[in-house]
């Protein structure tokens, strides 16, 4: 019930923000609105105010609005008499233009005043700027720096979190810069010289960055362990807080993910202390088959534990002013991945069977539900700027592909044929079907529905 519902409340409200761009820019451009409709197909119930008449439809995904001159995305046809004066097909160029492309705006503002909230009410997750693992070829170690220091400066920018220091050694560059530390009560000053590295993407692709050679200390916690598992054949405990993997010392919980992925079916060793002591316990990881974003297979060990910081996450506000600038930032940063990451899947780089559905929707939606009430403002976000960035393809039937329309008039100085803008669209329809059916399938793939039908008697 938890799925259904998060599913319904995030596509109803995705839907009502996008239509109502077009609606209330038609309106303001003095284009009359005959339907505004949440839904598709077979009305729920309906009610007219003023000229329009307001729909909630059965079939939650998808929704429309129809304006004066323009033919109904399920009805077909035109209207009969028409004012010329609030006939959309009508108005100047320009004014179409605004009209079609405040839908997907609508979706990328309701993604910045989402994330401009969060930021003003709950704060952005930051973690203690205390050094974790230290590698011996690299800055920190050569000024000097150790495990548990706690830096609370850097250059001229005092540093209260990690977040802190990573803004102040990529602003200073690779020049040299004085680092304040704290090392068990006792503050002192040493210099370090930033080193340019490369760092892996969401995608998998290399990214340079500055850094002092020195990663967070977010000392993991076993958390739960899956019964009948490696993990708890091998008498691991809730509480357990895990020092080394393999006789390798990890310091942050993906640091542990990593090193026991790395070991598929292989047995090895893990130092764990339990109650202030520290036990070795030996365990024989499972071998799964994962995909990575490009497509290939991979072998990855698991154990079936859950895993968490020990260290204690903060929060910090941001003031108003503040939290729209960083709100829109993280929107443009949302917005290039989202773009990235079709550009990948369109060009191969990234396998096809990423493409999720409504039924991914849906499951995710109640996913983030169940976590609370912020991380499902997050994933409307998200999801925000995804349906803003598809609608905005050139494609026939999608707001993307009328404005590649109005481009092609304002070069032409006429607009395309009634002939030729049928044909696109019926050719955009049919890749939108396409694509959709696709994405379903990819849906029941990954809910295992095909080798149900296929194991079954």
């Amino acid at each position: 019930m938890t799925t259904v519902v998060s599913f319904l409340v995030v596509i109803s409200l995705l839907i009502l923000v996008h239509e109502y761009g077009h609606f209330v820019v038609a309106r303001w451009m003095g284009v009359g609105v005959e339907r505004f409709s949440i839904g598709m197909g077979p009305v729920l119930f309906r009610w007219r105010r003023r000229d329009t008449e307001y729909c909630v439809s059965w079939i939650p995904i998808g929704g429309y609005v129809k304006m004066v001159g323009e033919e109904s995305p399920l009805e077909g046809g035109g209207t009969g008499a028409i004012d010329p004066t609030k006939s959309f097909p009508l108005k100047a160029l320009w004014k179409r233009f605004l009209i079609v492309f405040a839908g997907p705006c609508m979706n990328f503002l309701l993604a910045a005043v989402i994330f401009t909230a969060l930021l003003i009410v709950a704060g952005q997750q930051v973690w203690p700027a205390v050094l974790g693992n230290i590698p011996p070829d690299g800055p920190a170690a050569a000024a000097g720096l150790q495990t548990g220091d706690r830096v609370v400066g850097f250059g001229d920018h005092p540093v209260g979190n990690w977040e802190d220091l990573a803004a102040a050694v990529n602003a200073n560059g690779g020049k040299s810069a004085t680092v304040r530390v704290d090392r068990g009560g006792r503050v002192f000053e040493t210099t370090v010289t930033p080193r340019r590295s490369t760092i892996k993407d969401v995608f998998d692709d290399p990214r340079e960055v500055w850094d002092i050679g020195a990663g967070p200390l977010l000392t993991p916690q076993v958390t739960a362990v899956t019964p009948n598992w490696p993990a708890d054949k091998a008498g691991f405990k809730p509480g357990d807080v895990v020092v080394a993997v393999a006789g390798k010392r990890v310091y942050t919980p993906t640091e542990l993910t990593q090193e026991i992925q790395r070991h598929p079916g292989k047995t090895f060793e893990v130092t764990v202390e339990r109650d202030g002591r520290p036990l070795v316990l030996t365990v024989t990881a499972t071998t799964e088959r994962q995909k990575t974003p490009a497509g290939k297979d991979v072998d990855i060990g698991k154990i079936g534990v859950a895993i968490e910081s020990r260290v204690a996450v903060s929060y910090v506000k941001s003031n108003p002013i503040a939290a729209v600038g960083k709100g829109f930032a993280q929107t443009w940063n949302m917005t290039v991945v989202t773009a990235s990451g079709l550009w990948k899947l369109v060009s191969g780089r990234i396998d096809s069977s990423n493409i999720g559905g409504p039924l991914q929707i849906a499951a995710e939606a109640g996913r983030q539900a169940r976590l609370g009430i912020v991380a499902l403002a997050i994933f409307v976000a998200i999801i925000s700027i995804n349906l803003a960035v598809i609608n905005l393809l050139p494609i026939p039937v999608l707001d993307g592909g009328h404005l590649l329309f109005f481009s092609i008039e304002a070069v032409r100085g006429r607009p395309v044929s009634t002939k030729a803008r049928e044909i696109a669209q019926q050719f955009g329809l049919v890749v939108v079907i396409l694509v959709m059916a696709y994405a379903l399938f990819n849906d029941l793939n990954r809910l295992e529905v095909f080798r149900f039908f296929q194991s079954a008697p």
